[in-house]
């Protein structure tokens, strides 16, 4: 555990295997209740420092952050890549991207102003002078997952340190090690003593003392809808910032570009074993281009290879645990019973399953309407360009949604009309960039991710007037 800058054993530890074959790697302590208090309070002590540190210092910490994620990309990778079982392109690409993550708060830390208000707009303050500026909040909880165990971190810890608050984090606990190693290199970055704590354990333990704490102002979590509710019912008056699970879709018009969206489909459904809150789970594709979709689509799946994550051309291995695909085995096997059709795929062994593609699919359907979280896609076909809206929004979820097209018109009709919290034309749902606001409806969450929107979040307005 880290607390107050110095690394802590633990009377009691877990261990930590990589999920594609089962192999230890290391052994984490468990934090106690007495743990997690001295982080709260090494935490508020260091919030002061924080408040008061100048952005240009705040600046230079997020800066070299960055940069020695960059020296050791190679190393960070193959740990995510151990401890998630995601591929290992895919962990260089998370490397990447956390390390642009972290430049783009070391950028915002900058901007962090206020403005000015006209107080002659109204008649009793003609003579007042006034503006508002932006302060830290206090204390961050960071309740983060495990299947991008180093940017997801990233985008909680990164803009509370860049808006100058302190954090403690309680990452995964299938995937600590990452969290440690993050750890490592802010201490070495120069964050202050105290700025940043790191302690493991469940949810239901080290999770709920930290919700519950009246000593945090905010907790930003991402994870499950379920959790997320209990959370936001437990936190009492802190903030609360929810990013949350989704059933991800695209819709494929007449005149997309098929050659474009096959390929970035298949990114979308199968990129980590499908375990990603904006995998795309449904695919709307109108009927007169279903069947030459739907080719296209299957050949190229079946090329796909899964398994050993550290080779350079898989392109998914393991799911976390053998239960959770189990568990999306047992959907795909209730959706054949009601007459769906598995076009390929919906094979398991261990905790991998083969890509598979479904059609023939019914919207109560959980492989439809829930969240599968699993190398799970369906195609479903439609006739008209508005009910593939209505498809789309008849869910309980609303992170992101695709649509393929080269009308204008109806890209901006999507836009308006679909229930998301971002639309993406000619590009499936699973894209995100760092500096972009990111975030949910509905089930799907509240609050906005994307380092200047996040800040925005973990700061408050505070005015000032004087009479003159």
């Amino acid at each position: 555990m880290l607390i107050n800058g110095e690394w802590r054993a633990g009377k009691e530890y877990f261990d930590v295997k990589n999920p594609y074959d089962g192999s230890f790697l290391d052994r984490v302590p468990l934090s106690s209740k007495k743990d997690v208090e001295d982080a709260i309070l090494s935490a508020k002590n260091a919030f002061s420092a924080m408040a008061e540190m100048p952005a240009h210092r705040r600046s230079t910490i997020l800066s070299n952050t960055s940069k020695i994620i960059e020296s050791t990309k190679r190393e960070i990778s193959e740990l995510i890549t151990k401890e998630s079982g995601k591929a290992i392109k895919y962990s260089l690409a998370e490397v990447e991207r956390s390390i642009q993550t972290f430049q783009f708060a070391a950028e915002e830390s900058k901007q962090i102003h206020g403005e000015t208000i006209p107080m002659d707009a109204s008649p009793n303050s003609e003579k007042r002078f006034a503006f508002y500026q932006p302060f830290p909040i206090g204390i961050i909880g960071a309740i983060t997952p495990f299947n991008f165990p180093l940017n997801l971190v990233a985008h909680k810890v990164a803009p509370a340190i860049a808006s100058g608050n302190s954090v403690i984090l309680k990452p995964a606990s299938y995937t600590p090690l990452t969290s440690i190693k993050l750890g490592e290199i802010m201490m070495e970055a120069g964050l202050p003593n105290g700025a940043l704590n790191i302690v493991f354990g469940s949810g239901s333990t080290v999770g709920d003392w930290l919700v519950e704490s009246q000593d945090l102002a905010m907790i930003s979590f991402t994870g499950s809808p379920s959790v997320g509710r209990r959370i936001k019912e437990r936190a009492g008056m802190k903030r609360v910032a929810l990013e949350l699970g989704s059933n991800s879709a695209a819709i494929i018009e007449p005149d997309a570009d098929i050659n474009l969206a096959t390929p970035r489909c298949i990114m979308g459904a199968f990129s980590n074993a499908g375990q990603v809150c904006i995998s795309l789970q449904r695919i709307y594709v109108h009927e007169k281009i279903f069947d030459e979709f739907k080719e296209k689509f299957i050949k190229a799946v079946r090329k796909m290879k899964v398994g050993n994550p550290m080779k350079p051309d898989t392109e998914y291995g393991p799911m976390i645990e053998e239960k959770e695909a189990v568990r999306a085995e047992g959907w795909i096997k209730e959706a054949v019973h009601k007459g769906a059709k598995i076009l390929c795929g919906g094979e398991r062994k261990g905790n991998i399953i083969t890509p598979t593609v479904m059609t023939d699919v019914k919207r109560d359907m959980k492989v439809v309407c829930n969240e599968v979280f699993a190398p799970l896609v369906t195609l479903i076909k439609y006739k008209d360009f508005e009910d593939a809206i209505d498809m789309v929004n008849d869910s309980i979820y609303g992170i992101q949604a695709g649509i393929f097209t080269k009308d204008i018109d109806k890209a901006f009709r999507g836009f308006k009309k679909l229930h998301v919290g971002g639309v993406i034309i000619n590009d499936v749902p699973t894209f995100r960039v760092d500096h972009m606001p990111y975030g949910g409806v509905k089930e799907s969450g509240t609050g906005r991710e994307g380092i200047k929107f996040a800040i925005k979040e973990m700061t408050e307005l505070k005015l000032i007037v004087f009479n003159l």
